[in-house]
């Protein structure tokens, strides 16, 4: 019998496979996290990638805003923030900084959330602001995307004299990756605008894929929208399983996260045999905080699992479904189809809030059985969404072979969010 432990919420769930069943377990191949995170951030702005230092940019400036992550992503915050600022400062100690909190479409982050990602000591000196998208008071207009819709983002970026921006560097199951440019757009922009990218006909487009930038729709809008903003500098990290920075890179919106991406690209990509049964996570919290977020670690095991066979999602999903009209739409549908057709009736500047999130999960539905392992989360809540579920790992194998047979096989994914897997 093999022990497979996976992540699942802030511990590991453990799935007992037969032997004979085993396809093996299939993870980025992550190069050594760097011995210290901070001096790693140091040297990435130390030897900006297309780009003068971000003090030199700072010298006139009167004030910046730093677009920083929400609680929703493992962005290594306390390494990266005080680097940051120290460089904003050090030849200008009187640049008024705020940190824009990057919500997104997602809810607000409550201070609790920011202490855990900044530390005390960084709440309580900086002037921090929680983005909210559906306010229409603190955005403003920014012209027109590539797609035709509106871009509108937040006013302080806009009115800043110097706009930069930190985050993290992973595989994104339609953005292609995450990092550089979305910190604008979704992170800083309003729902309208959101929603004008997000749109159906996007989602449904074959290049909105896991690992994807050439050709793809999303991340045309979005790197648009980041030199509408005059997004002039980032600092990106690529982490590894345990969240721990393995390479910085800081720079020019484009060019550093292009090195980026390229870093990303050699760990992530996997070969992965044609499997009956996938087991998949998010990583474990918080990117497994709700049903939402647990959809992107899915799209791996979609990508590897025969038509037909079972996924089963390892998510503590502490904070429930994740989103009203996410849950909504999945609960009050007759069918995955159903779901589908529905989303796909929406125009580019029609589009439902989540409408893109559960489009992709009735994707996986139509094709697939899911059942999830989520320990933290109301189990009725689940099953309305049409989803399966399981009390234990060893229950969800159980039921997995059920529905295949008991000659499957099986391959797990432990960290579904962190690869581009292809068949072997």
């Amino acid at each position: 019998m093999i022990e497979s432990a996976v992540p699942c919420h802030k511990t590991h769930a453990v799935f007992h496979i037969p032997e004979a069943n085993y396809l093996g377990s299939f993870a980025p191949v992550s190069e050594p996290a760097a011995a210290d995170p901070a001096a790693e951030v140091r040297r990435a702005l130390a030897y900006p990638i297309g780009s003068a230092p971000l003090s030199m940019l700072a010298k006139r400036a009167k004030n910046c805003v730093i677009i920083c992550s929400d609680h929703t992503r493992p962005v290594p915050s306390r390494y990266i923030i005080p680097a940051m600022l120290e460089e904003l400062r050090r030849d200008n100690p009187n640049i008024d900084v705020t940190l824009l909190i990057a919500t997104g479409f997602h809810r607000g982050t409550s201070h609790a959330e920011l202490v855990a990602k900044f530390g005390q000591e960084i709440v309580d000196r900086e002037k921090i602001v929680v983005h909210d998208s559906r306010d229409d008071s603190k955005l403003q207009d920014a012209g027109t995307l590539p797609s035709g819709g509106r871009l509108i983002i937040n006013k302080l970026a806009m009115e800043t004299d110097l706009l930069v921006a930190e985050g993290f560097i992973e595989p994104h199951f339609f953005a292609g990756f995450s990092g550089g440019r979305k910190s604008v757009l979704p992170g800083i922009a309003s729902r309208e605008t959101v929603l004008a990218n997000h749109c159906s006909e996007f989602i449904a487009d074959p290049h909105a894929r896991t690992g994807i930038l050439e050709g793809n729709p999303i991340h045309r809008d979005m790197v648009y929208a980041a030199k509408q903003a005059k997004l002039r500098f980032i600092v990106n990290t690529v982490i590894d399983a345990e969240k721990r920075i393995v390479r910085a890179f800081a720079g020019d919106l484009e060019a550093a996260h292009a090195a980026g991406v390229e870093f990303c690209r050699k760990q992530a990509n996997i070969e992965v045999p044609e499997a009956d049964i996938v087991i998949t996570t998010n990583g474990g919290y918080p990117l497994d905080m709700n049903v939402y977020q647990s959809v992107k670690g899915m799209t791996a095991a979609e990508a590897v699992c025969r038509k037909g066979g079972v996924i089963i999602m390892a998510a503590g999903c502490s904070d429930g479904h994740g989103g009203e009209s996410f849950y909504k739409a999945l609960s009050e549908a007759a069918s995955p189809e159903a779901i589908l057709a529905d989303a796909l009736s929406h125009p580019r500047n029609a589009t439902i809030p989540d409408q893109w999130q559960y489009q992709i999960l009735a994707r996986i539905l139509k094709d697939f059985k899911v059942i999830m392992y989520a320990p933290e989360c109301p189990q009725e809540m689940l099953r309305s969404m049409k989803l399966d579920t399981a009390s234990s790992p060893d229950e969800a194998l159980e039921k997995a072979f059920a529905h295949c047979g008991k000659n499957a096989k099986v391959a797990v994914i432990p960290e579904g969010v962190s690869v581009i897997p292809v068949k072997k």
